[in-house]
C-alpha cells in the first residue's frame, strides 16, 4: 500500500491499474490495496479518486476554500465556445456541420481551436461519410476538470432543471441527450466513425489549412 501511495503521490497524472500493477511486486491486488488507500485517505486532507478508470490524489472537496487565495484567474471561454463545448461532451463524436446544426449558427475555426488548446476538446477520427468530416469528442482533461468519472456521468435534464440551469419553458419534445460511454478517451469508436488514422496529420489540418479543404482519402 506504502508503494502504490508513493506512486500516486509522484505521479504528474492519474494512474491506471496497469500502470500501478507494472510498478508494484508480482501477483499484488492491486484492486484491493486501492480500495485500502480510499479509506485511509477518506477522511483525510486529501482524497484518492477515480477520474476516467485512473485514479489520482485530489484536495477534499470540503477544503478547496483554502487554495483559493493561490488559484490563478482563468480567461473565461465565449458563450460560443461553451456551447460548441456541451455540444460536444453531449453528441461526441460530431462533425463541425452537426455541432451548427444543433446550434443554428455557424461555428469558426477559433472557436474549436480555443477548446483544443485548452485539451478538453481532441479530434477523434473521421466519419465514415462522403467528404470524410472529421469528428471531435473530449478528452480525459475534460473529465479531470469537471470532476467527472465518466462521460456518462454528465448531468440530465432532470439534473440540469433542479440545479436551475433551465426554465419552465421549454419548447416541446426538449430533450437533454445522453452522453455514450464511447465518446471519451480511449473507447471504442462508432460504426459510421473511422478512428484517427492520420495522428498529428490531423492535427496539421486544422492548423493549416480548413476543414473544408482537407482531403477525402
Amino acid at each position: 500500500m506504502r508503494m502504490a501511495e508513493a506512486l500516486l503521490f509522484a505521479a504528474a497524472e492519474p494512474l491506471d491499474i496497469d500502470s500501478l500493477a507494472a510498478r508494484l511486486p508480482a501477483g499484488t491486488d492491486v484492486g484491493a490495496v486501492i480500495e485500502d488507500l480510499q479509506k485511509f485517505y477518506e477522511k483525510r486532507g486529501v482524497n484518492l479518486v477515480r477520474i476516467a478508470n485512473k485514479w489520482i490524489f485530489r484536495t477534499a472537496d470540503d477544503l478547496s476554500f483554502l487554495m483559493e487565495r493561490e488559484a490563478i484567474e482563468q480567461k473565461k471561454l465565449s458563450r460560443a465556445a461553451m456551447e460548441t463545448l456541451a455540444i460536444i461532451a453531449y453528441h461526441q463524436p460530431v462533425t463541425r456541420a452537426e455541432i451548427e446544426e444543433i446550434r443554428g449558427v455557424s461555428v469558426s475555426k477559433g472557436t474549436i481551436d480555443v477548446l483544443m488548446e485548452t485539451g478538453w476538446v481532441r479530434l477523434r477520427g473521421r466519419r465514415r461519410t462522403p467528404g470524410r468530416p472529421v469528428t471531435y469528442g473530449t478528452t480525459e482533461a475534460f473529465l479531470l476538470h469537471f470532476g467527472l468519472e465518466n462521460i456518462g456521468d454528465l448531468p440530465g435534464l432532470d439534473d440540469l432543471k433542479a440545479a436551475g440551469l433551465l426554465d419552465g419553458r421549454l419548447p416541446p419534445g426538449f430533450e437533454v441527450p445522453t452522453p455514450s460511454e464511447s465518446g471519451g478517451e480511449g473507447d471504442g469508436e462508432f460504426d459510421d466513425e473511422a478512428p484517427e488514422e492520420y495522428g498529428a496529420a490531423l492535427d496539421d489540418h486544422l492548423a493549416h489549412m480548413g476543414e473544408d479543404e482537407a482531403p477525402s482519402d
